[in-house]
């Protein structure tokens, strides 16, 4: 449960390895590995995209709408670029990450480091993907065996082989198969098999009649890259067809993202003989085999049903049809490290079309995202030695047990919760545990071989490396010094199966954090995130794991009516929002987001009063604003964020984010303390009537 979702392409074994789940120069921390070198970011120079009053706009008036009032001239002066399909604080401070991370892998690249080392694999990745002559000289050739191993497959039992064959190099097929503690038994980790195999975001994508002319371009597109890799026309309009009917049964089988967010509908533990008694065409003995895991005696194969159809369609479904969705696939996701025209019809469909982005992104910066997604926390320690200052990781742990003191009283005083359930959920509150900046220990990347010949062959020998990783945890005790995003992420996470909060070194920038703002701004800035994400701990999917991370409704049923009833509101306020004419916000979909937002903010505002308390000194006026407008408008300031088309209209059927501009008004508009911070009168557009304003941690 992330702060914000970010879209980014995500192989499988990058996409698993999140599931299990800033800046000058300084020393790097203790427990890291000397550094094999020094770094010069003297050049890194990006907008900031710190509060400033010069921003507001006096015409829009804060208790109208609080997202205007702070927002609105920033966003006028600053549409989406061409080469993005958001641009917002988040965007502006990735920027500057990004901009690191370049001067990095540049300077890695160039001094020829020792051989088997993370910089010298990370160089590898870096020159031989932006090559590009080399990559377009290659054409097809380098996918060429795998597509030529799929033109072979003959029946059901050989398309069943396959399969097998892919899940053990790391590049998985039409369901997800991965590690993650087990949610009845928290410090061990079992294998989680589930849904999977559409190319359209989401199931609906499938089927509502709004869809359609997505649909129609998504069978050009794979017509396209058919076409691209030898298939005559008429043939490849006839597969991609074929294809769209394939993933349309799938969908058809699946789950949609609001029935997912049920934890119960994501674990259902069964033994491989169960398992075959759902699957007789898929023997999940000889998956677990090759795989080489030991996985046959509990592993979780939820959504039963979405398996029982994909068994029956390696029955009933030709092997042409399976070679077709097989053959697009492989050559989708190869398609950003192949030649120019591969990699061009790929923007084409689900950047251009799906989400209305006008161009590519820089080589450059395409390629530093294969780097973080094939060795994403090697780069990170390398961006925490260059860019992290050993300060910020202090502060932070200040803030965190300020955030933590002002929940704990806010937990003791909730007046809707009875005694029991209020001593479970004050056992949750002290089994936190916040991870800051950069992980305890480092992984190793021992055994990652790299080439300076290929860079699809390194992204595949990164994805193969990655998820052999993953599957190894498998039968083993959690390590909970593990993280699920790379330092050099401008984003934050909750894992409710760790019970812990994790805050990147590179989202600890302004507007976020700063340590030389006033109070108002950091604790209206990253105190806000801080609890954001331990509400995600008491949201409607959270809230089902004890303290000690497990699956275990610990509620009176009595209390959990009274939550429900009162997270029914936020659904209701969220549902009434309208982003795109004809279509709003999805509140059950967007729930847990606004819960973590709602309680987030509201527990800072507590921990901002506390600390104003302690230090009278501190509570003065800056720019003409008071320390509680301050706090409210960096909150604001934190979602600013223009959006194409659409990408608003994929984020309304796929993200448990609302769009930015509803969450910066939606929690403030449920508080008294807003109201009271700018004089806000009933029946202000701010200010919910006593019977809509939402109230629950």
């Amino acid at each position: 449960m992330s702060l914000r979702s970010s879209f980014a392409p995500l192989t499988l074994a990058v996409a698993v390895a999140v599931a299990l789940s800033a800046c000058g120069k300084s020393e790097a921390p203790a427990d890291a590995a000397p550094a094999p070198m020094s770094f010069d970011l003297s050049a890194v120079d990006t907008p900031s995209a710190a509060f400033d009053v010069a921003d507001l706009d006096p015409s829009i008036a804060a208790c109208a709408d609080l997202g205007g009032h702070v927002n609105s001239k920033w966003l006028a002066a600053n549409p989406v670029p061409g080469d993005r399909t958001s641009w917002g604080s988040f965007e502006v401070l990735g920027e500057r990450s990004l901009a690191i991370q370049h001067a990095i892998v540049e300077q890695v690249a160039a001094a020829q480091p020792a051989a088997g080392s993370i910089e010298a694999k990370i160089g590898d990745i870096w020159r031989t993907g932006m090559d590009q002559a080399a990559i377009d000289a290659a054409g097809l050739a380098p996918l060429q065996p795998q597509l030529d191993a799929i033109a072979g497959l003959r029946d059901g039992a050989g398309v069943v082989a396959w399969l097998r064959s892919q899940y053990a190099a790391g590049a998985g097929g039409p369901f997800s198969f991965f590690a993650n503690a087990d949610y009845k038994d928290s410090g061990t980790v079992i294998g989680y098999a589930g849904q999977g195999g559409l190319g359209l975001p989401e199931k609906g994508y499938y089927f509502d009649a709004d869809k359609a002319p997505i649909r129609e371009e998504y069978v050009k597109y794979i017509a396209r890259l058919l076409e691209l890799s030898g298939v005559d026309a008429a043939a490849a309009a006839q597969q991609a067809q074929s294809v769209l009917d394939f993933e349309t049964r799938l969908a058809k089988a699946s789950l949609s993202r609001i029935e997912l967010r049920d934890p119960a509908k994501r674990y259902n533990p069964v033994s491989a003989a169960d398992a075959n008694a759902i699957t007789p065409n898929f023997d999940w003995n000889a998956f677990f085999d090759t795989l080489d895991v030991p996985a046959a005696q509990k592993f979780s194969l939820a959504q039963p049903q979405f398996f029982a159809e994909l068994d029956r369609m390696l029955a009933d479904t030709p092997v042409e049809a399976w070679q077709a969705y097989l053959r697009f696939h492989a050559i989708d996701d190869a398609a950003p490290y192949l030649a120019a025209p591969f990699e061009q019809a790929n923007f084409g469909f689900y950047s251009q079309t799906l989400r209305g982005q006008k161009e590519m992104l820089p080589r450059w910066k395409r390629v530093l995202g294969s780097v973080n997604q094939g060795m994403g926390e090697a780069l990170g320690q390398l961006y925490v030695q260059a860019a992290f200052p050993a300060e910020s990781k202090a502060q932070m742990q200040q803030l965190v047990e300020n955030l933590s003191a002002a929940l704990k009283v806010r937990l003791e005083n909730l007046d809707w919760m009875g005694d029991e359930t209020k001593k479970r959920a004050l056992e949750k509150w002290a089994s936190f545990t916040p991870k800051i900046g950069y992980p305890d220990k480092w992984r190793e990347w021992d055994g990652l071989q790299t080439t300076g010949e290929g860079y699809l062959a390194n992204m595949q020998a990164a994805r193969a490396f990655n998820y052999r990783y993953v599957l190894d945890k498998i039968g083993k005790p959690v390590d909970r010094t593990e993280w699920g995003m790379s330092p050099q992420t401008v984003n934050a996470y909750y894992n409710s199966t760790k019970n812990e909060i994790v805050f990147p070194a590179a989202i600890l920038q302004p507007p976020f954090f700063d340590a030389k703002a006033d109070p108002a701004l950091n604790y209206g800035g990253i105190g806000a995130v801080i609890g954001h994400e331990m509400m995600h701990g008491y949201d409607d999917s959270g809230s089902q794991f004890d303290a000690k991370g497990n699956f275990d409704l610990w509620w009176t049923a009595e209390d959990r009516k009274l939550f429900e009833q009162r997270a029914d509101q936020l659904v209701a306020q969220f549902d009434g929002y309208e982003a795109i004419p004809g279509k709003n916000v999805k509140g059950r979909l967007t729930l847990g987001e606004n819960i973590g937002d709602l309680g987030g903010l509201t527990v800072a505002w507590d921990a901002l009063q506390m600390a104003l308390k302690a230090n009278p000194e501190a509570n003065v006026e800056v720019d003409g604003m008071t320390q509680d407008q301050r706090f409210f408008a960096n909150w604001a300031t934190v979602w600013r964020r223009n959006f194409t088309d659409g990408e608003l209209r994929v984020r309304l059927e796929t993200d448990p984010h609302a769009p930015a501009n509803f969450r910066a008004n939606g929690a403030p508009s449920n508080m008294p303390s807003f109201a009271g911070a700018f004089g806000c009168k009933a029946g202000d557009p701010m200010v919910r009537a006593d019977a809509d304003r939402v109230v629950i941690w």
